[in-house]
């Protein structure tokens, strides 16, 4: 397969995908080594530097995205004047369960201090979270971040994440009242 015949079929593969694609699953489809799927992306990569969107590794795999400068056309066009954001409640919530991941229902409460039930509904209907197994001791349903999840903030992986440490108190400290207030 030619270089421009690889470059087409990874074009057309990643035009139609809903997630993004590895370089293995690339190179088993096309039938070619993985070095040559590696360096078609690069090719491909800078070949869209100047256009509308851009192709970005993103949690293990590539994808098409629209690109950041072009922003508020696409914003525009696909919200048209409405906003679909996310409330403060469930960013804080969001928030808690991607650097506590997998963790409970109950356990997002304790650290908010609030329910959480109708909030953890919202983040699983829009698919930025969902069900991680049952915790051992509790019986009670653990929950993680999604890919789309790492999708929507532009990260490989959760190690992505910004340390959190530095604006937190003792988490020693922190995990010890956690517990108590779970038992």
């Amino acid at each position: 397969m030619s270089n421009v015949e690889v470059d087409r079929s990874i074009e057309a593969i990643l035009m139609v995908v809903d997630e993004p694609v590895s370089e293995l699953t690339l190179a088993t489809v096309l039938e070619v080594p993985v070095d040559i799927v590696v360096e078609a992306l690069n090719r491909l990569t800078h070949s869209y530097e100047d256009r509308g969107f851009t192709l970005k590794a993103i949690n293990g795999g590539w994808r098409f995205y629209s690109h950041p400068d072009c922003s508020p056309a696409v914003e525009k066009f696909v919200l048209d004047g409405q906003q679909n954001r996310l409330t403060q409640a469930a960013l804080e919530t969001l928030a808690v369960i991607a650097y506590r991941q997998p963790v409970s229902r109950a356990r997002v409460s304790a650290i908010r201090g609030v329910n959480v039930e109708a909030v953890m509904k919202t983040l699983v209907n829009r698919g930025l979270v969902e069900e991680y197994g049952v915790e051992n001791e509790t019986g009670a349903i653990l929950y993680k971040t999604t890919s789309y999840f790492l999708e929507r903030l532009g990260l490989k992986s959760l190690d992505d994440l910004s340390p959190l440490a530095p604006h937190l108190p003792d988490l020693d400290g922190l995990d010890e009242i956690l517990e108590s207030l779970t038992d």
